[in-house]
């Protein structure tokens, strides 16, 4: 093996795994599920040349579809998957995303119970053969809600344009994206007979702008292999709340050997939050890394240094965390990992956003030190379909977060840290069955023991969740998918009068069917909440029951 495949074996593996980190803490959540259907395409960009890492469980078959499946590292941002999902994305309409063309162009409108209106729009183009663009409009919205009506009532809009440009050197990437949403703060109390919330003070209104760029050598002959990303996003709320945030990732690699690697990760993001204050808040690591790689095993080991400010809170440290990786592959189908990491995340008020909407004005925002993570698991896969992984995770951490509703007004929540050590084990096991293209599933589950320092309760944060997908063909024209969600041990406290509720058992089971009519026509049907339960994923903000959206989607 050559000293520059070897290099991009490295750097592949690198980027994946930290744009993984780097879309948690943006995303401020973790999903429950990472689903890709990889099929093989009859027109393809230029190839990169790129090879995997020696260490891998198996490889797969080209052209055979397989359930992808990660279980992420959960660093502290331990929330809900995404509960009741408004339509979800069939596999068929993913593989248009990525393989723009004929047919692959589609227009959706729908509508159901609560007043839904669903309308979307995908067009995608390939003017040259290494280039793509693709745009998408969409809109989603409920006229009412399981409180009060219209008080209730929520609409999101977004759009997205993207484009893609690869050469056997290089790959450049860019895209913009805009989100709008519009919700009420529905989770008051009871109001006497003849009483009228104005719904002008409980409504919220999220405009969220994004651009992103990116530019990865791909160029075999360079000795040094690169990737740079720039990000650029706004925020603004409708009580005067913005945020500018913009960062920068860096990840190179530098062959020593054949076998031996020098490789660096480095990023910096700039922020400025406008609330009752104005908070500068700055954040920038460099994490050198030395990596060995055989057949066998492959081991890493660096430091990863982290300065962060603010402004406001007066915030100037600078600290070192371990960052120790070991994966050893004893024979072919099974990978046995280890490691030893720390890091800063950062939280911003896009990223609480995003996991909780129900956020009052003037919230705290402070970034979560993770001291040290030890973690340990298995992974692998058989040729007969069936793929697994399990992870124990010990990790320690200061400002530790946690939401729950506020003193002042119970319908708005407030962000609680654990200003001591917060120690959270984490159980994670995982299984996925593939039969050809006709039936997929996946099985995983997160155990969560919170060992809470300063504050009472680790608020509002499940001890068990699971997520159980499948999608089932049952032929050309009808295909099936069904999910379910389940979330235990969710504890919340009204500060006002001390009560503490154990909130009930959340599950949500969702089902969506779609049927191919004619070459160009299809019909969908989605199938939210089946079991009907109103649910409080946050206390006093119960959930929609039953609800469901039907339509028709052409394609061209």
């Amino acid at each position: 093996m050559t000293h520059s495949k070897i290099i991009r074996s490295s750097v592949f593996l690198l980027t994946l795994g930290f744009s993984s980190q780097f879309a948690i803490a943006q995303r401020g959540e973790i999903e429950s599920q990472t689903y890709e259907i990889v099929k093989e395409k009859s027109i393809e960009f230029a190839p990169a040349n790129r090879v995997f890492d020696k260490v891998q469980p198996v490889k797969g078959e080209t052209g055979k579809t397989k359930v992808s499946y990660q279980i992420v590292d959960p660093q502290i941002n331990i929330a809900s998957p995404k509960l009741t999902p408004a339509v979800p994305v069939s596999s068929d309409e993913k593989d248009r995303q990525d393989q723009p063309g004929v047919l692959n162009n589609f227009v959706k409108a729908g509508g159901g119970n609560y007043g839904r209106f669903l309308g979307e729009i995908f067009v995608g183009g390939r003017p040259k053969e290494d280039l793509a663009v693709t745009a998408q409009l969409k809109h989603l919205s409920a006229a009412n809600g399981p409180v009060d009506g219209k008080n209730s009532a929520n609409a999101a809009t977004n759009f997205k344009l993207a484009g893609k440009y690869i050469q056997t050197k290089y790959k450049v990437e860019a895209g913009f994206d805009f989100d709008r949403k519009n919700y009420y703060f529905y989770g008051y109390k009871p109001q006497p007979d003849g009483v009228i919330v104005d719904r002008d003070t409980i409504r919220q209104t999220l405009n969220q702008f994004g651009f992103n760029l990116g530019f990865e050598n791909t160029d075999a002959s360079v000795l040094v292999d690169y990737s740079v990303k720039t990000s650029l996003s706004t925020l603004k709320d409708r009580y005067n709340a913005s945020e500018l945030d913009w960062g920068t990732k860096l990840t190179a690699s530098v062959p020593v050997s054949e076998t031996f690697f020098a490789l660096l990760e480095a990023d910096a993001f700039v922020s400025q939050r406008v609330d009752q204050y104005t908070y500068n808040r700055n954040l920038f690591r460099v994490k050198p890394t030395f990596k060995y790689v055989t057949d066998v095993f492959s081991v890493s080991a660096g430091i990863n240094a982290v300065n962060e400010t603010d402004s406001q809170l007066d915030i100037n440290k600078t600290k070192a965390f371990p960052a120790v990786n070991l994966d050893v592959t004893p024979f072919s189908g099974l990978q046995v990992f280890a490691g030893w990491n720390g890091d800063i995340v950062r939280n911003t008020l896009k990223s609480m956003l995003s996991e909780n909407q129900w956020l009052g004005p003037n919230v705290l925002i402070v970034n979560t030190e993770k001291t040290s993570d030890l973690s340990a698991g298995v992974k692998g896969e058989t040729g007969s379909g069936f793929n697994y992984e399990g992870k124990v995770s010990y990790a320690s951490y200061r400002n530790f977060y946690n939401f729950n509703n506020s003193l002042v007004d119970t319908s708005r929540f407030s962000i609680i840290y654990d200003t001591g050590k917060t120690k959270v084990l984490t159980i994670s096991a995982q299984a996925g069955y593939n039969y050809n293209d006709l039936f997929k599933t996946s099985l995983k589950a997160n155990f969560f023991d919170y060992a809470v320092d300063v504050t009472e309760e680790a608020w509002h944060r499940p001890d068990l969740t699971i997520n159980w997908f499948n999608a089932l063909t049952i032929s050309k024209k009808l295909f099936v998918t069904a999910d379910l969600y389940v979330l235990r041990g969710i504890k919340a406290k009204n500060f006002q009068s001390g009560e503490v509720t154990k909130l009930p058992v959340i599950t949500d089971l969702n089902l969506k069917i779609d049927y191919l009519l004619t070459k160009n026509f299809s019909a969908f049907v989605s199938l939210n909440n089946v079991l009907g339960k109103q649910y409080q994923r946050y206390q006093y903000y119960p959930q929609q029951g039953l609800n469901f959206i039907g339509g028709l989607s052409f394609s061209f």
